[in-house]
């Protein structure tokens, strides 16, 4: 099937280009923009006790006073707020309420802090419309109109809250993403000029991979409108990483086999051809382990999720058509000159010190493998560290936003958890009025909880079935003593609920508990079906049962040695009170899946070296001194890219950065060069049942097209290094 694919697209490289150019115009005019919402409530199903009292919220108490902004005051002195300043406040208040900002509904005064130095203004706006970008621009407006009140007095204001943080995270993201796509650009461009000293080849990945992008980015605007999934901004940073790195990734093993194809003294077009036919298998089963991946994550209970699992997917889709077509085509139509001014494609040379590492795995495989994942499990053992945080807010962008210096100067002014209090609905099952005179013995007991600052009842509904009782926590809403307080807060509210009624909690700690929850989930149903899908694909690709078994056991190592070495850059050495709590799950489907695209390709080259007649440890040794440079090239880049993200400036994408480019670290260059090759040398022809596609059917016979020549000169090498054939 892809030697039938290489020769379309060779042969007719001017209609393949063009049907590109054609659907990516199409695609891109014709796509819808996609929509952005950054309200964590939105990532959970209806389902959830969360949702359910917001839901309740809603109907019982439509005019509910839910503050989406907070202007916080204090004196630009620091000193205590004067009668003149509460004047200020006051009239501040006033006009902003006058203002008639869109979305806001009502403008109120809050309650002074106990030192007296701080004050606040609360802002209401459309619940409907929680997380939008619309709600992000009147945050914009009020924060300028705010500080333009306040000039020519002693106070200094500041505008926080979810409609302040989403703007705050907006801005944030554009910046990360500048960052992230120019240093991207630059990893590409340095490193290819590096390994090919070609300009036209340094250059041509990032041309074609644009392209690709302009069209993924259509598609996914496309399913996002079609199906109706939930879109969030930190989602367009990590598909620029995965487009340019998965791109330039499955770029690199086509041009390296066509090289290789070139040296062994085929026809340009020919070479183009027999690197397609070789190397496409390892491309498209290397590409839909990723995709299948991705596409576990649709099984995710969190909305986040179920929009970057699709949108992920898609977008390794295009980069795989691409690799089979486009890149085939345009590189077919420049022929050799796309290495100019480099001489390297017309002779092979030693591979020196990759055929060094080749014969030290075949020499000694049991020594490698020990060795090998003896480093994956000491590092491993930092995963028993692991810590979740939920704070979604402040880990996609830094303190030093205004919203942030907010929330901060809030929590040490006010109770730390009076900036989001946690609110309990109580209603009746039959329709009947409540019977009032037991609210205050139910407050007292939601306020003996352990972990509660305060409990009152605060409103009733018209028809007096629900009440809402507000409860203040002692700590600050995202954090584990604050999640840890709801779970006690819903044990309560629901055991003492009189007879006759229920009650659900709600809040953004009750939220974060949900979300918890939910993750726990996606553990236990995402990470298997995953590894399952990845493994049926590892078996069709090797026609074997037991290859796939510890290959996967292998990137397993490669999660678990990440994750620790993530908790210990992060919770121990800096500190964070957590990872962010969607980390392992993204971890996890990036190094398994794109991690695994380097073991495809090891594994793939060594059964075509057995195949040549080479019994399993020459095949190993071999497979590394042809594939190492390949996987060692492709790794860094694709690790150098990920590296990006911890250029965005916040811990969400610097925890992510530092994890998959570390996770990919450990799948290029310990798993698939040294643990997997070794493994394989040591199981030997069991590696391959039943298939025993390692087989040749002549022994010593050379394989037909490109590797003829290149598999003689190995033997020759071989014939001088007879410590190279023991095994």
């Amino acid at each position: 099937m892809f030697r039938r694919i290489g020769n379309a697209v060779v042969r007719h490289p001017i209609w393949t280009i063009v049907a590109w150019l054609i659907a990516a115009v199409a695609i891109v005019a014709t796509a819808p923009s996609l929509p952005s919402n950054s309200d964590e409530s939105s990532f959970l199903p209806k389902s959830y006790e969360s949702i359910k009292a917001a839901d309740l919220q809603q109907k019982a108490f439509p005019s509910a006073f839910t503050p989406s902004a907070i202007a916080l005051y204090q004196r630009t002195d620091g000193g205590k707020l004067t009668a003149a300043d509460q004047k200020d406040v006051a009239r501040i208040t006033t006009e902003l309420g006058k203002k008639h900002i869109d979305q806001v509904q009502k403008v109120v005064p809050g309650p002074p802090s106990k030192d007296g130095k701080y004050t606040m203004t609360l802002v209401q706006m459309d619940s409907k419309n929680a997380g939008q970008p619309k709600q992000a621009d009147a945050a914009k407006e009020l924060r300028e109109q705010a500080k333009e009140l306040a000039k020519g007095t002693h106070l200094d204001v500041k505008l926080g809250g979810s409609a302040a943080q989403a703007l705050d995270q907006q801005d944030s993201s554009k910046r990360g993403e500048a960052l992230i796509g120019i240093g991207t650009f630059v990893i590409i461009l340095v490193t290819l000029l590096i390994i090919f000293r070609a300009p036209i080849l340094a250059v041509l990945p990032l041309v074609l991979i644009g392209l690709v992008s302009a069209v993924a980015n259509g598609l996914i605007a496309y399913a996002t409108k079609l199906f109706g999934l939930q879109a969030n901004s930190s989602i367009s940073s990590i598909l620029i990483v995965v487009l340019f790195g998965v791109g330039t990734d499955y770029f690199l093993f086509l041009i390296f086999r066509y090289r290789e194809s070139l040296r062994a003294g085929d026809e340009p077009k020919q070479a183009m051809i027999n690197a397609v036919d070789r190397v496409g298998e390892a491309i498209a089963s290397a590409a839909g382990a990723v995709i299948i991946a991705f596409l576990a994550l649709v099984l995710s209970t969190l909305g986040f999720l179920k929009q970057m699992g699709p949108a992920l997917a898609i977008a390794v889709g295009a980069t795989l058509v691409a690799g089979l077509t486009l890149i085939p085509a345009v590189v077919s139509l420049i022929g050799p000159k796309v290495f100019w001014p480099s001489k390297s494609w017309q002779k092979e040379p030693q591979n020196a010190r990759f055929a060094a590492l080749g014969r030290g795995v075949q020499r000694r495989p049991a020594l490698t493998a020990i060795v090998s994942g003896l480093v994956l499990l000491v590092l491993s053992i930092g995963t028993l560290g692991y810590k979740a945080t939920f704070d979604l807010a402040s880990g996609s962008m830094p303190k030093t936003k205004e919203s942030m210096v907010v929330q901060d100067e809030m929590q040490k002014a006010y109770s730390a958890g009076a900036a989001a209090p946690t609110d309990v609905y109580l209603s009746s099952t039959d329709g009947k009025q409540l019977d009032g005179s037991r609210f205050k013995e139910y407050a007292r007991k939601l306020g003996e909880v352990d972990g509660v600052a305060s409990a009152r009842m605060t409103q009733l509904n018209k028809e007096g079935t629900t009440a809402d009782f507000t409860v203040t926590l002692k700590y600050e809403a995202s954090t584990d003593k604050a999640i840890d307080a709801v779970g006690r807060v819903r044990d309560v509210a629901h055991s003492a609920a009189p007879d006759g009624t229920e009650a659900v909690v709600g809040g953004m700690s009750s939220i974060y508990k949900d979300i918890d929850a939910a993750v726990n989930h996606d553990y236990r149903t995402v990470f298997p079906v995953a590894a399952l899908l990845i493994m049926i694909i590892l078996g069709l690709l090797l026609r074997s049962v037991v290859a796939p078994w510890y290959l996967i056991a292998s990137v397993g190592l490669g999660f678990g040695a990440t994750l620790g070495a993530t908790v210990w850059i992060f919770q121990d050495a800096q500190g964070h009170s957590g990872l962010m709590f969607m980390l392992p799950v993204i971890m996890y489907l990036f190094v398994v899946a794109i991690g695994t695209d380097y073991n495809i390709l090891m594994i793939a080259r060594l059964r075509e070296e057995a195949r040549e007649g080479r019994n399993p440890r020459e095949a190993a040794g071999m497979a590394l001194r042809h594939a190492g440079p390949t996987v060692a090239a492709a790794g860094f880049i694709l690790a150098a890219t990920f590296a990006t993200m911890m250029l965005a400036g916040n811990s969400l994408l610097s925890e992510m950065g530092f994890a998959v480019s570390f996770g990919i670290v450990v799948a290029a260059f310990v798993m698939a060069m040294f643990f997997t090759p070794s493994l394989t040398a040591l199981i030997g022809h069991a590696a391959w049942w039943p298939g025993h596609g390692d087989r040749a059917k002549t022994p010593g016979a050379g394989a037909a097209g490109s590797g003829t020549v290149r598999h003689a000169e190995d033997r020759d090498t071989a014939a001088h290094d007879p410590a190279g054939r023991r095994g």
